[in-house]
């Protein structure tokens, strides 16, 4: 289902449907401001767009998932991430302050419920939110489920990535020093949270082109690059806030978002999971499906973890429309 492909018929002389109704930095405290924007139609269904990373931001193809003719969605780019400012600021920036900052812009808006709709880290967060605010959420959308627990990244990094790039895997360890190699993750994450660049450089590229690797369902990269890890080009900015979460084990108890997942009773939820996601094992949304009854997960075989992966980018917008019909029907 592919709503962009007629979409914004009836909008009026609105030449792109899919342009921000509203756009803004929104203060939210503690001296951060969220870039917030609005998609749609005023009186349309409510909903809210969560990016991954964390730290990634939102970009203008996430309107498309969108159906502007049914939908008023709001998309923002969470606290140091994207356009809000200041850019990178990890101080002020746990998993409660985005919490926070979801409910400010709800009130922002005059929405009573909406929807939620986030994918990978994205997930976290719309699980973290819905667990905490029930009573504001129509329903949830997910796309390859993270629930933000220290297991999940050890197999992604250091069970997976060796067994299915063990090349890749000698040159993520090969960045560290033999005694590092024993808690890599650990050694990254401190690496990348050192104020020398001689040290975070290297370490945030290798992590940074790793998880890229990771995340494409038949990358034509399965190397790094030695050359590229100390280049002068800017750096990447998803894993100074990812080491940042991460090392604070996303600022949640352990195994908090099964744990609590009895909070989610009475929300219908719909799961899409890429068969072959290296990142977001599948077993994780099974999991996830397993105590909470109202969901449903659709598998796309033959993709990855990526929403661009073939199929994923399909699925999300036809499990966002049917969500829609859910909810309002």
């Amino acid at each position: 289902m592919a709503p962009d492909a007629d979409a914004g018929k009836s909008l009026g002389q609105r030449t792109d449907p899919f342009a921000p109704l509203t756009s803004q930095l929104l203060p939210v405290g503690d001296g951060h401001e969220i870039y917030v924007e609005s998609v749609g139609r005023a009186d349309g269904i409510p909903a809210v767009y969560l990016h991954g990373g964390p730290g990634s931001g939102c970009q203008p193809d996430h309107r498309r998932l969108f159906d502007p003719e049914r939908f008023h969605a709001v998309l923002f780019d969470q606290r140091g991430a994207g356009r809000s400012r200041p850019k990178g600021r990890r101080e002020h920036n746990t998993l409660p302050h985005l919490i926070e900052d979801l409910e400010t812009i709800r009130e922002k808006f005059g929405f009573e419920r909406w929807m939620i709709v986030g994918g990978s880290w994205g997930a976290t967060l719309a699980l973290a939110y819905a667990q905490a605010h029930p009573h504001r959420v129509t329903g949830i959308v997910l796309r390859a489920t993270f629930l933000g627990t220290r297991a999940e990244l050890e197999g992604a990094f250091t069970d997976v990535l060796p067994r299915f790039y063990p090349e890749l895997s000698d040159d993520f360890l090969g960045v560290l020093s033999a005694e590092e190699r024993n808690q890599p993750l650990d050694a990254y994450w401190r690496r990348i949270l050192d104020s020398d660049p001689a040290v975070h450089g290297p370490a945030a590229r290798a992590w940074h082109d790793t998880e890229r690797i990771l995340s494409e369902h038949g990358s034509t990269r399965v190397r790094l690059d030695p050359n590229s890890l100390n280049a002068t080009r800017a750096l990447p900015a998803t894993p100074f806030m990812e080491a940042h979460y991460f090392h604070n084990d996303c600022f949640m108890n352990p195994n908090q978002l099964l744990t609590e997942a009895g909070k989610l009773r009475g929300i219908p939820g719909i799961i899409v999971q890429g068969r072959h996601d290296l990142l977001c094992a599948p077993a994780t949304s099974h999991a996830l499906g397993g105590v909470w009854a109202e969901s449903e997960i659709r598998f796309v075989e033959g993709a990855g973890h990526s929403l661009y992966d073939p199929g994923i980018r399909d699925a999300v917008m036809k499990a966002i429309a049917d969500m829609a019909s859910k909810i309002t029907g």
